[in-house]
């Protein structure tokens, strides 16, 4: 589970460690988000889920749900909005910040669910607002699908600004 976000998590970094700063901070288009605004996006979901991940886990129920179609994050015909809270700011931001940002929440997501038991990873859970209660195990893995329908729309961005400079 760990080894798949991770795997996605490099391929989000390692498109981006090429671009120089004032690259990661252009919008392609008026009301469209930077790449430096994706990154951003990235960590406060998953701060988010860690969130909900360790108020789930604080309290003594379980609640099972049936698996859901987590996998459907990848259709970026399906456009979606972000919540407030998950709304990236319009600040300047370095690589090596927004590096030092999702380094801290990919910790705090490993150390929330360590040594957790699996029966905790797959019956407890909390809402998510399109996919209704998720385990933990599922918000887990929807991180991965966040990041790699995410690395979509950064390969979206780096292509406008190409055209943009030629």
């Amino acid at each position: 589970m760990i080894e798949k976000i991770q795997k996605a998590r490099e391929k989000v970094l390692n498109s981006v460690r090429h671009l120089s700063d004032e690259q990661l901070n252009e919008k392609p288009g008026k009301g469209k988000w930077s790449i430096a605004q994706v990154l951003e996006h990235l960590y406060l979901m998953e701060m988010n889920t860690v969130d909900g991940i360790m108020e789930t886990l604080s309290k003594n129920e379980y609640n099972p749900t049936e698996e859901k179609p987590i996998h459907q994050m990848l259709d970026r015909t399906i456009k979606r909005v972000a919540p407030d809270d998950l709304t990236p700011s319009d600040k300047f931001q370095t690589l090596d910040e927004l590096e030092r940002k999702l380094n801290n929440s990919r910790e705090a997501l490993i150390k929330s669910i360590e040594g957790v038991s699996e029966e905790d990873l797959e019956n407890k859970s909390f809402i998510h607002r399109r996919y209704g209660l998720l385990s933990i195990r599922q918000w887990v893995l929807l991180i991965g699908y966040h990041e790699e329908r995410h690395l979509q729309q950064i390969e979206e961005i780096k292509e406008k600004l190409l055209k943009k400079v030629n």
